[in-house]
């Protein structure tokens, strides 16, 4: 072929595959070739989407709720997320404020495309999920990356945000909890943020509140429209059902925001994918309008297994983790192996260096800290049942003494 009909956009060109998805596929590689892999790198619950939810996508395909709905997602669906956001978050919003996608990472994106030209920067606070500058290259914008280190817990502070606003700054996105950190903002933390970004009208907000329902011992959960109403015209609230119900491969996404963004990111979904499946909204509803028992005991279990994962993780040499406040990952500080042999005889240079030869050498996939941006760490997920990640933690700590 010739090679001018293989030139690819530029902006596609100097983007790299998601660094979690080539774990993934490495995975099923060796697990084809016979390897018995324990996979610690997805993002998803290991729990089955709770019965009702079930139920009620497979009433929509008896119903006949197979065809396709508006871009912006069907009323009744507008409509239980409206009151979602006005229920668990204090946002005063209608159906006319909500917008569905096609999982949340559309949300995202739309937002994105919707309103960055070439020069745009947008503030990404690191460690970050691994899409987010990735998708501010394929819009045309350039990321800012703001290095959060562990004395910080991981999270933005006021004096960092200020340093890093410049008049070009378009957006700043920020995760609670984090993804892979962990990390949780406490209402005083998003007020102390908000205080600088009033003074910078021109900055607009992404708030990712995926893993919302997954935060433990006790601590409420905030969102910086909720925090600071003042924002709120500049703010876009995301969400969806994917973390809290266990509905990864439903692909619902949905987000609040102003208007015009709103109608924005409708009309680029409309020239893109048109509206989310009809069965996934249907489910959806009633997911946020049914009862919420499964949240609370996947938030027992998990915060369970995170007790038990750091303990474990702490007692392995070369190893140092802090405890996470929310979601379903370990950020696990690996400094003290690395310079170190591998019993395959793999040097150790870098964190990345370490997940590859755990998962080559000791059957067990992590995802390295530096795809986050912000190494020498691990991110090992812990949505895998007990058993698993015994057997999991067993087989890094004899090719952690081994080195």
């Amino acid at each position: 072929m010739n090679t001018d009909q293989q030139r690819l956009n530029q902006r596609l060109a100097a983007t790299q595959p998601s660094a979690t998805y080539r774990i993934i596929d490495r995975v099923a590689e060796r697990r084809a070739a016979g390897a018995r892999v324990i996979s610690l790198c997805a993002g998803e619950p290991d729990f089955d989407t709770p019965p009702h939810v079930r139920q009620a996508g497979i009433q929509a395909i008896e119903h006949g709720h197979t065809r396709y709905t508006q871009v912006a997602g069907s009323r009744t669906l507008r409509e239980a997320v409206a009151a979602k956001f006005r229920r668990e978050n204090g946002l005063e919003v209608e159906w006319q404020d909500t917008l569905v996608c096609n999982g949340g990472k559309q949300v995202i994106y739309n937002a994105l495309a919707a309103t960055l030209d070439e020069g745009d920067e947008v503030l990404v606070p690191a460690p970050y999920w691994v899409s987010y500058p990735e998708m501010v290259q394929l819009c045309g914008g350039t990321s800012r990356i703001i290095r959060c280190e562990a004395g910080s817990g991981f999270k933005l502070t006021p004096a960092a945000l200020q340093a890093a606003i410049t008049p070009q700054t378009r957006w700043l996105i920020l995760n609670s909890p984090s993804n892979p950190s962990g990390a949780v903002y406490r209402r005083e933390e998003l007020q102390a943020l908000a205080e600088v970004l009033l003074k910078h009208p021109q900055v607009l907000i992404l708030a990712d509140d995926i893993y919302e329902h997954l935060i433990f011992d006790g601590q409420a959960f905030h969102t910086l429209a909720q925090v600071e109403p003042r924002l709120a015209p500049r703010t876009l609230t995301m969400n969806g059902v994917s973390k809290a119900y266990a509905m990864t491969g439903w692909r619902i996404g949905f987000a609040t925001g102003p208007r015009w963004l709103l109608a924005a990111m409708e009309k680029l979904q409309g020239q893109q994918t048109s509206g989310a499946c009809a069965i996934s909204q249907q489910a959806a509803v009633a997911a946020l309008n049914g009862p919420k028992d499964f949240i609370l005991h996947s938030r027992e279990v998990f915060q369970r297994r995170r007790d038990w994962m750091v303990a474990r993780l702490n007692a392995i040499p070369g190893l140092k983790c802090a405890v996470p406040a929310g979601a379903f990952y370990v950020f696990v500080c690996c400094a003290g192996l690395l310079g170190r042999t591998s019993p395959g005889g793999r040097l150790l240079n870098s964190d990345e260096d370490l997940a590859h030869a755990l998962l080559e050498e000791a059957d067990v996939a992590v995802v390295h800290g530096s795809a986050f941006g912000l190494g020498p760490y691990l991110r090992i997920a812990y949505a895998l049942d007990d058993p698993a990640l015994q057997r999991a933690c067993d087989a890094i700590e004899r090719f952690c003494t081994a080195l």
